[in-house]
């Protein structure tokens, strides 16, 4: 799978699990809520800062964030 794909399925599917919508997460992480949009449509790829963000957002580290992207390209362990 893509990466951008498999980040954006990643997030989506961790904000999900929280509760909370694209609008809340994209206004805790100071982006705009088009921007998560595209981020989870795979449209944008995300900058290392805004993964860092999400990630803190998310109450994860990024490099747990880039793990489950990883495993959903089905390349993790």
């Amino acid at each position: 799978m893509d990466p951008k794909k498999a980040f954006g399925k990643t997030v989506r599917a961790l904000r999900k699990q929280q509760g909370i919508s694209q609008e809340i997460l994209a206004a805790r992480c100071e982006l705009d809520r088009t921007h998560m949009s595209r981020l989870e449509r795979a449209v944008q790829q995300p900058t290392l800062t805004t993964i860092f963000r999400i990630a803190d957002e998310l109450g994860i580290l990024p490099s747990e964030l880039i793990a489950q992207v990883e495993k959903q390209r089905g390349r993790g362990k």
